[in-house]
């Protein structure tokens, strides 16, 4: 594949070092020399040598061409006491119990961490990686950024690669990663929630998703395989996308489309729980009961479906657990290369609480819509 092209520069640089051999202040190749040696675009050049600047084996001056910096750091050695963790979010949900799991862990092995967080922002996943791989850790756990959309973070990953460092995602996983995910079965998770409304009767089911982030799309699967399950048809008018970037003004910018979607629904599946607390308000708002006109449901059983005014319906997500276990099998790992590590992925339970009850009767749904 193209992308990878650099690295073979990069590989093919450090021989260059290590068997000439070349020192500290010794002139490399230019750009020009390596294009031609490789028969590569100035781009990819330019990639290789960006990477081998920021291992510190080259510098590179302005009017003066390219020298060797350190022929020592061709084979830098990782700090094996020290990974890096790359978070989304930190401050609140479930994110401190599952940071708490990894460090808990990482403590009893006698591992240090760095935590940095990128709030969901793939700029930032890249400020954040780059500090990893300036520390030289030796091993990443990370909650990648708007993972359903491209990346353009993929020359720091094949970095990563090129210096066989081992990564655990967690939460979800880039598709072209090819490392393992720690995670709560969201397309399970999606399911149950909507199997659960089901049971109690609604078949004019919304659903409201987020479309950035990989657990949206397979928490969307798992509410359609139970609709398609039950032979309850799937109605667009009743599915909701949105950016976990834009929460913040979900409910003021489609606040009539909200409404919609209500006025055709008799049940809501929502993303997590924190978006179901705020639908649950904007609910409020409306006039319309939670449960008595509509029932609702969230995902991950955080603290939030607990100390809400209307105690939600939700499935529990593992947490604390999910954080040890993607500790466990990046130590592992780290001690040994050939170990193959796998996804693991637990299962949820429905935590059934007073936001969902049985559908009301079409003369209750009509008096709702009238008045």
């Amino acid at each position: 594949m193209n992308e990878f092209k650099y690295l073979g520069i990069v590989n093919w640089a450090k021989d260059v070092i290590r068997d000439k051999p070349l020192s500290v202040g010794d002139k490399f190749y230019s750009e020009t020399e390596l294009c031609a040696i490789h028969n590569v675009s100035r781009q990819t050049v330019r990639q290789a040598l960006a990477c081998m600047e920021r291992q510190g084996i080259l510098s590179r001056r302005q009017g003066s061409g390219t020298f060797v910096q350190s022929p020592n750091a061709v084979a830098i050695e990782k700090d094996s006491h020290l990974v890096g963790i790359v978070s989304t979010y930190f401050s609140d949900y479930i994110f401190p119990s599952i940071v708490t799991g990894i460090e808990r862990v990482l403590s009893d092995n006698n591992v240090s961490m760095q935590l940095m967080t990128t709030s969901n922002q793939v700029t930032e996943e890249a400020r954040a990686i780059e500090k990893m791989l300036s520390q030289n850790v030796g091993g990443l756990i990370i909650e990648p950024s708007q993972s359903a959309l491209p990346n353009p973070n993929l020359a720091l990953y094949n970095e990563i690669r090129a210096r066989d460092i081992p990564i655990v995602f967690f939460n979800a996983k880039y598709a072209w990663s090819g490392s393992p995910l720690v995670a709560m079965d969201d397309h399970a998770a999606g399911q149950i929630v909507t199997d659960h409304l089901i049971s109690l009767g609604h078949k004019n089911i919304a659903g409201i998703f987020v479309f950035d982030n990989m657990q949206g799309h397979k928490r969307y699967q798992g509410y359609m395989h139970a609709l398609m399950k039950h032979r309850i048809p799937i109605s667009d008018k009743r599915i909701m996308w949105y950016s976990a970037t834009e929460k913040a003004t979900l409910f003021q910018n489609s606040a009539s489309a909200l409404k919609a979607l209500l006025d055709e629904s008799t049940a809501v599946v929502c993303y997590n729980d924190n978006l179901a607390v705020e639908l649950m308000a904007f609910c409020k708002q409306q006039g319309i009961g939670v449960p008595g006109d509509i029932s609702i449901v969230g995902i991950d059983d955080s603290n939030l479906a607990r100390v809400c005014e209307v105690p939600l319906t939700s499935v529990s997500h593992p947490k604390q657990q999910l954080g040890e276990t993607a500790a466990k099998l990046l130590l592992e790992q780290m001690t040994n290369p050939s170990f193959k590590a796998k996804d693991v992925l637990f299962l949820p339970e429905l935590v059934r609480r007073e936001s969902s009850a049985a559908a009301p009767g079409k003369a209750e749904v009509h008096h709702r819509r009238v008045h």
